[in-house]
């Protein structure tokens, strides 16, 4: 099959499976990263096979159709699939969707792996399940660090990130934020060092 072959030049492994009443066995058998599941199989409708795999399983799926109607996309999402891709479309398109959904997969489950959650919304912290309360200005800065993890932020670079309203701040005030953030932290988890210091460059979150 075209797609199955495209898949596999983009460096997936894929397995096809031509009859609707068999992919529940398939994926019973080896549960795979993702499905990429057409509506109109044989045997059994593709919306049905999707209500039943979101019944015990997240595995990320994208829906294929020749229905174009807005009520058949929204239906689709509704049972449970992650995108929704419409014939006729480009195999180049299906992989950079593909690509995408894996990605946002697997930063969710880094992030849920992570002993530090951060709620943007609410501006709240929980570390090693344990709420810890942050100011405004330490929650950007730590939140600064969170957005990439492992990278180094020099000081210019987080003041610039933390006070965007051009106020003439001292590069030291960053030092004296990031004391805080530790010292908050290092109450909760003693001998972790979660913020690091990367001399005469910045710091990083240590994840």
């Amino acid at each position: 099959m075209l797609m199955t072959d495209f898949l596999r030049s983009a460096g997936f492994s894929t397995r096809w499976v031509r009859n609707g009443l068999d992919v529940e066995k398939a994926v019973a058998e080896r549960m795979p990263n993702m499905i990429v599941l057409d509506l109109m199989l044989p045997g059994r409708d593709g919306r049905d096979i999707c209500r039943d795999l979101r019944a015990y399983s997240d595995v990320p799926i994208i829906m294929v159709t020749a229905q174009v109607e807005e009520v058949d996309r929204l239906l689709g999402l509704e049972l449970g699939a992650d995108d929704y891709i419409c014939k006729p479309f480009s195999l180049l398109e299906l992989v950079a969707r593909v690509k995408t959904i894996l990605r946002r997969v697997r930063a969710d489950a880094r992030a849920e792996s992570s002993p530090l959650q951060l709620n943007e919304a609410a501006l709240s912290v929980t570390y090693h399940g344990v709420a810890v309360e942050f100011t405004p200005i330490e929650f950007r800065l730590l939140a600064t660090l969170a957005s990439r993890p492992a990278q180094i932020f020099s000081r210019n670079a987080l003041m610039d990130r933390l006070y965007t309203d051009g106020r003439i701040v001292d590069d030291r005030t960053i030092d004296s934020h990031v004391r805080k953030i530790r010292r908050k932290l290092e109450a909760i988890a003693p001998n972790e060092e979660l913020v690091q210091s990367v001399y005469g460059a910045g710091f990083r979150l240590n994840v």
